[in-house]
């Protein structure tokens, strides 16, 4: 026995990506293999292979005790529209180029609808105090039930409306809510568009001012919370002009840079070369920013002056009590 799993007739937009999931069983474990028939009146079945349509369909098999099948296809267009067929057989002679096998192929099919994305015109207005996110679809478009704005996974409003066009507002200055946001269309297949809030690095120290002690690692971090990521991190000490940065591997330094953060260490601490500001600047596609961290190396000894310290408090203390005990015990003898 054969059959799909996936819903038998999916809609999908086109610059979307479908998947069908196969299964089969029977002894010996059948092979699977799939075909597509397009719309066109004389189209007819033609197997597909992994690699085909210029490499936007992906075929994955597995045969351990049932045999499975996915077929993913991304990047659609209108001429992958049609029926998709998944044919499975245990005939020895199932791809024999003369003989006919004696068990037929088992087939099962799913139909994909590829329809026209229409276009969704996107803008970012500021006014005061406030952001607004607008999407307004070009005709024609499906029957619209409602729309839903989200940031990420989270849902920030929803609605039961029909129109073309939708809205949102935030409260705020841009650099503070920069991101991508979607502006999602309540139809079948859904649709939806991204609207950019984009602002040059809001560039942040993990700590404004560090410690360490001599000849350890110091751990300078800076990471940019905003939208777009940044492209390129530079490094440089306070007192150092701006084109001649701190070079990765240089000396003592490592620099260590992965998209919306940066790290510098410093080996082997020196009080008097290392201590002082250091400045992270970042860089994306609308501008720069940077931030600063002081670091402060201490000696190794630093540390032991508090220790040192009480005990030289309870040496003085031992001290005076064993003087005043010396002074009292002639006086106990008299008594």
């Amino acid at each position: 026995a054969g059959f799909i799993k996936s819903p038998l007739s999916q809609k999908r937009l086109t610059q979307d990506s479908v998947e069908l999931y196969c299964e089969a069983i029977g002894n010996p474990i059948p092979e699977i293999q799939w075909w597509f028939e397009g719309n066109e009146p004389n189209e007819t079945y033609a197997q597909l292979w992994d690699g085909a349509r210029q490499d936007r369909v992906k075929i994955n098999a597995t045969y351990n005790l049932h045999s499975t099948s996915t077929i993913y296809i991304a990047n659609l267009t209108s001429d992958d529209s049609g029926m998709y067929e998944c044919r499975a057989s245990n005939d020895p002679d199932r791809n024999h180029l003369s003989k006919s096998p004696k068990v037929k192929w088992i087939r099962s099919q799913a139909n994909v609808f590829v329809i026209e994305r229409p276009e969704i015109k996107t803008q970012v207005t500021g006014v005061p105090g406030k952001l607004i996110l607008s999407c307004n679809i070009t005709a024609p478009y499906p029957t619209i039930k409602g729309h839903e704005w989200m940031h990420g996974d989270k849902i920030l409003q929803t609605d039961t409306e029909s129109s073309a066009s939708t809205s949102y507002t935030i409260e705020g200055k841009m650099e503070e809510h920069s991101g991508v946001y979607d502006c999602v269309y309540k139809t079948n297949p859904v649709i939806k568009a991204q609207v950019n809030i984009s602002v040059p690095p809001q560039v942040m120290a993990y700590k404004k001012s560090e410690h360490g002690n001599e000849g350890d690692t110091g751990v300078l971090t800076c990471k940019n919370p905003s939208f777009p990521p940044v492209i390129s991190w530079v490094w440089y000490k306070n007192g150092q002009e701006v084109s001649a940065p701190i070079i990765n591997g240089s000396g003592r330094y490592i620099i260590k840079s992965s998209g919306n953060k940066t790290e510098l260490r410093i080996l082997k601490l020196n009080i008097e070369e290392d201590t002082g500001d250091y400045h992270c600047n970042a860089t994306n596609s609308y501008g720069f920013g940077g931030a600063t961290v002081n670091l402060r190396v201490r000696s190794r000894l630093a540390a032991l002056w508090p220790f040192l310290g009480i005990v030289a408090e309870v040496l003085v203390l031992v001290t005076i009590i064993f003087i005043y005990e010396k002074r009292r015990k002639p006086d106990e003898v008299l008594d």
